[in-house]
């Protein structure tokens, strides 16, 4: 890419942002958030640093961000991004803001002395006191962190998301490796690729891995998005009349990321303009990256044209983690939080909790807050108790057996009689089997209770018939999505 010198362009809008700050009286909030300096620039984007992660995130959560691109499309004339990179901070630098903080903190108490007939307690001027060391110790890390990172952040993906940080196991392998060729060779091959998954099984994580890799090694415009938002611009751009700077974004992309493609069903006008996109990056070999949570051949309200296009490259879909990839995601969590739990910990939840990989991280960030916050140790006692709602919602004790044999016999065409029967046709044995492995699954029956409600069979058959819709999965990547699709029926049909 060719280096534009946007250095004027940047000195002129920061002025004018100053300037509004000024005459709306928020002179200090401009100068606590706006520490920011012109760093370089490519075509389209500015890179700008600031002293350090704190103020880059609060740029982005308090809408800075968005008041200075729109005051630089002021000044420009033409859309441009931004991207905020931290800078090193020297000794003396820290040593003059952790003095100014003092001195915000002296400020803070004396105002509110003033405020209040009551003193200031002694416990809130130590709290505030404590707060702003923290920060001063956290501010001085961050920038210590950051002295070594010479690549940019991009603006709209999580740099948490990365290859190195995704736990692989045989329920996603395939796709991970997919991904990562994907990344060494945007829109060369694998192109489009669309990442089928249930939700918390990681399919946005994959997804971002893809941009942060490209965006980090190649650089280029890379495009990140949910197919609501994408929706929601689109409307907005009709209703301001600026589809010509809508379709200019997205059509002028490298590299185009789209989460959650079932929300399209029903949006006939946003179909036609990302049909349209597609066609048009596509065509420039230009990547693009898909995630959905069912199959293609469930979403009834998608138009053919555009169903076809996502599944014209390669599919890939992430399943269930089996019991040691939970195991090894708790321990990689634990290992990035610089926290130990027992093993027999790890074990007990990653037993207990099987949904998804989002619900698993959610009960080891509980097990650690209770550590941290209560000073006990984790026990198998105490950690039954914290999370038994979680480890009860794995297994829904409402739903009935029937309920599971007569969802999966409609799924198949057959009736739920013959799968408690006796008749073993292949057209009835791999339901059956289906229903006992989703029985076993989301309800707390035994194996010799699932036995007596599938026409008297005993644990072992209902074992084996378990056993060999695991060994299924393993080869044939689809029959878990169809397993969640079962599940959400079944779901819907007890309600």
């Amino acid at each position: 890419m060719s280096t534009f010198d946007y250095s004027d362009f940047w000195h002129e809008a920061y002025r004018l942002i100053h300037d509004e700050f000024a005459a709306a009286q928020k002179e200090q909030e401009f100068l606590m958030w706006f520490n920011i300096e012109y760093d370089s620039s490519v075509q389209g984007i500015i890179t700008l640093s600031v002293p350090s992660a704190f103020i880059r995130d609060q740029l982005q959560k308090r809408n800075y961000v968005s008041i200075i691109e729109n005051k630089l499309f002021e000044v420009l004339g033409q859309p441009i991004k931004t991207n905020f990179i931290v800078r090193p901070v020297k000794r003396q630098q820290v040593q003059n803001f952790i003095q100014d903080s003092s001195q915000i903190q002296n400020n803070h108490i004396d105002i509110y002395n003033q405020n209040h007939q009551n003193p200031t307690s002694t416990q809130q001027i130590n709290s505030f006191t404590q707060n702003i060391n923290n920060f001063s110790t956290d501010f001085q890390q961050e920038n210590k962190d950051y002295q070594s990172v010479s690549k940019p952040k991009h603006p709209t993906l999580n740099e948490k998301y990365t290859f190195n940080k995704f736990v692989t196991g045989e329920n996603n392998a395939f796709a991970y490796n997919a991904a990562c060729s994907i990344s060494n060779n945007p829109g060369k091959a694998y192109n489009p690729l669309l990442i089928l998954g249930n939700v918390g099984l990681g399919k946005t994580h994959l997804m971002q891995a893809i941009g942060n890799s490209i965006y980090s090694s190649k650089g280029g415009k890379i495009i990140y998005i949910t197919a609501e938002n994408f929706t929601n611009e689109f409307i907005e751009s009709i209703n301001t009349k600026s589809q010509s700077k809508f379709k200019n974004k997205y059509r002028s992309a490298d590299v185009l990321l789209i989460d959650d493609i079932h929300f399209l069903q029903n949006k006939e006008g946003t179909q036609d303009e990302l049909f349209s996109t597609y066609e048009a990056l596509y065509g420039a070999n230009k990547q693009l990256v898909f995630t959905c949570d069912r199959p293609l051949s469930e979403l009834k309200n998608l138009t053919d044209r555009l169903r076809s296009r996502f599944g014209r490259g390669l599919t890939v879909d992430l399943n269930l983690p089996d019991y040691e990839t939970r195991c090894a995601i708790l321990a990689k969590k634990l290992q990035e939080q610089e926290q130990t739990l027992p093993k027999e910990i790890i074990e007990l939840i990653a037993k207990n909790v099987a949904s998804n990989v989002r619900d698993l991280e959610a009960c080891l960030t509980k097990v650690v807050a209770y550590i941290e916050l209560t000073g006990r140790k984790a026990t198998i006692e105490s950690v039954h108790h914290l999370l038994r709602d979680s480890f009860n919602s794995s297994k829904n004790e409402n739903i009935s057996i029937e309920t599971i044999q007569k969802v999966v016999a409609d799924a198949y065409g057959i009736s739920w009689i013959d799968i408690k029967g006796k008749k073993r046709t292949k057209n009835i044995v791999l339901p059956r089997q289906l229903a006992m492995y989703i029985a076993k699954e989301i309800t707390e029956y035994s194996t010799t209770e699932l036995g007596a409600e599938f026409g008297g069979r005993d644990h072992t058959t209902v074992i084996h018939s378990i056993d060999k819709i695991k060994d299924a999965i393993k080869t044939d990547s689809s029959l878990d999505l169809r397993i969640q699709s079962l599940k959400r029926k079944i779901e819907e049909y007890q309600k």
